[in-house]
């Protein structure tokens, strides 16, 4: 049954003007945390530089770093960290903000030699992923990534593609449940990936947890009431990762769009600030009560976060930046901590 009364607390770790952005992507590698890409005007991407700042409370200070080979600016990508790098995928660029087609090559950053490198398909002539923006990344830490859905050209995807880092080729797997949609989160844990929400052009989708074992190539799926009580309500553009905590692996989602803006891309909608953590094995829901030192971060959808991997069985969770219900990109970075 759910557990009553889960309670963790937010500390902000830093607010500056050079972290003001949404739609970036956000990797926390050897306990230091890692920012690319985004928008502070939309449609408008900010530069290729990688921010970055360590975890460790006396050395909070921003390190913005610039390598001449790095990727193109972009907005709506997706990333994963695998072996202490982090391996990003298409997302919109250029002056019409089309998705990035980039002949399934990935890019590879490499924060021990502040170095990028481009990972072109060894087989050229077998398919992979079009280009794509609002998708989302997952790894299995070994030497698999994994891009689901997003938005093409025109229309949504619900296709899902392995990509193997060693021999550097594209496998097409089982597409995940309908509808199509952008802006949903997917994350891996124990040989199976996990998705939910998005937006399929109409609506936000929620109440179903959709289950995809890597092993069998097979999807399943796990509902639940999307109402705000005993489960989290439907969103996008919000985020969904693995957290251990009380000696188990759960999941975590937190924040997101529920209603999208007239403007589209270019409004805000209404921007949720709930917590809610889910029982793998169980099937159940637990939303958490947070509190914090000083004030709570502000709701928001098209953040960037990640898992800090802790001690005792206790992980955290980084929040960066955003997009808020005033229509502003947001500075802060957060860290949930139970």
């Amino acid at each position: 049954m759910p557990v009553a009364n889960l309670t963790a607390s937010w500390t902000r770790l830093l607010a500056t003007e050079r972290l003001r952005r949404s739609s970036q992507v956000l990797n926390v590698i050897d306990k230091a945390v890692y920012v690319f890409g985004g928008e502070v005007q939309p449609r408008q991407p900010v530069d290729n530089q990688v921010d970055s700042f360590s975890l460790a409370p006396d050395a909070l200070k921003l390190d913005t770093k610039a390598t001449p080979e790095a990727p193109i600016p972009r907005v709506g990508s997706a990333s994963a960290v695998c072996n202490s790098k982090m391996y990003l995928f298409s997302g919109r660029g250029g002056l019409d903000m089309a998705p990035i087609e980039e002949d399934g090559a990935l890019w590879c950053y490499d924060p021990a030699q502040n170095s990028w490198s481009q990972l072109k398909p060894a087989d050229s002539s077998k398919p992979y992923p079009p280009a794509r923006s609002y998708h989302c990344a997952a790894s299995d830490g070994q030497s698999s990534l994994f891009v689901h859905a997003g938005c093409p050209a025109k229309g949504r995807l619900a296709d899902l593609w392995r990509f193997d880092i060693s021999n550097l080729s594209w496998t097409q797997a089982a597409d995940a449940p309908a509808p199509q949609r952008g802006g949903a989160s997917i994350t891996y844990s124990d040989g199976k990936l996990y998705r939910m929400n998005g937006f399929d052009g109409t609506t936000e989708q929620g109440g179903h947890v959709d289950i995809y074992d890597v092993t069998s190539n097979t999807w399943s799926t796990e509902s639940f009431p999307a109402d705000g009580n005993a489960g989290p309500e439907a969103r996008s553009v919000c985020t969904l990762l693995p957290i251990r905590l009380q000696g188990k692996t759960k999941l975590i989602t937190l924040f997101g769009e529920r209603d999208p803006s007239s403007l589209g891309h270019a409004g805000a909608g209404k921007m949720l600030g709930d917590v809610w953590v889910y029982d793998i094995g169980e099937n159940w829901w637990t939303k958490v009560e947070t509190k914090g030192s000083d004030e709570l971060p502000d709701p928001r959808g098209w953040f960037a976060a990640d898992v800090i991997s802790g001690q005792n069985g206790k992980d955290s969770v980084i929040v960066h930046g955003g997009l808020g219900e005033n229509n502003e990109r947001l500075t802060d970075a957060w860290v949930l901590s139970f």
